[in-house]
């Protein structure tokens, strides 16, 4: 195994460089989704570091989601089913404290196209490198909701528009399909008024308010997974975030 560890004053504390350490193994899929990992005490002997170390690297990796952890079976790394994707990432709920909805997908439309100039200084991309554009309206309650637009690499998901109708949580496809594990986000929000094609998609009236959602998908390889634009009808479902 190759060294990770080094001890010089100065460098990353022990328990940092085994977690650098297995995001790596992560990252490369050596271990894969749903795979068990060594236990603690054979990871501190190939690393020789102590078991208290690798435990510490092992509880940061479970509190950001990446592994979980199962108290006499052992240590797995996470797997996206659609629920958890969505839960984690869709924060649109009912009004008074209500719960968080399951949003499903119709209208859905994809195509291959260059980038922007824009989209690939942000997906850190070749200029007009191909890129999938996926359109789709999402439903809570069988109510059109939102106007999704997602712009994802084509380099990072070859033949994803001949997979023919792509699942509710993309995440979830990302991780199963090709690897990419979806580990974070940059999200930006503005107020707009709705466009033709929202109008159309959402049943809006003409100056209807929206609630734009731009998000940078973050992968744990540090690259970035996607742009998802989300264009919202709040009339009856707010944008919440606990904050403690």
């Amino acid at each position: 195994m190759e060294r990770v560890i080094d001890e010089r004053p100065g460098f990353l504390p022990l328990y940092r460089q085994v977690y650098d350490f297995m995001v790596k193994q992560l990252t490369n899929g050596v271990w894969k989704a749903g795979e068990a990992l060594p236990s603690e005490q054979v990871l501190a002997a190939q690393l020789g570091v102590s078991q208290g170390t690798v435990r510490k690297a092992l509880d940061v990796l479970a509190q950001e989601q990446l592994l979980d952890r199962h108290q006499g079976r052992g240590t797995f790394v996470s797997t996206l089913t659609q629920e958890r994707s969505l839960f984690r990432f869709f924060r649109l709920r009912r009004e008074a404290g209500g719960d968080f909805g399951i949003p499903t997908s119709e209208d859905e439309k994809i195509t291959r196209r260059p980038a922007t100039e824009r989209e690939a200084e942000v997906l850190q991309i070749a200029r007009r490198a191909p890129v999938y554009e996926i359109k789709r309206t999402r439903l809570l309650d069988g109510a059109p909701i939102v106007f999704e637009t997602v712009i994802a690499p084509a380099s990072r998901y070859p033949g994803l528009d001949r997979l023919g109708r792509l699942p509710n949580a993309l995440y979830q496809l990302y991780q199963h399909q090709y690897g990419v594990n979806v580990v974070g986000a940059d999200e930006e929000l503005r107020a707009d008024l709705a466009s033709p094609e929202d109008r159309q998609r959402l049943g809006l009236e003409e100056g209807a308010p929206i609630l734009q959602i731009r998000r940078i998908a973050l992968a744990l390889d540090g690259g970035r997974a996607e742009i998802r634009i989300s264009r919202c009808d709040t009339r009856r479902f707010v944008y919440a975030v606990s904050i403690r």
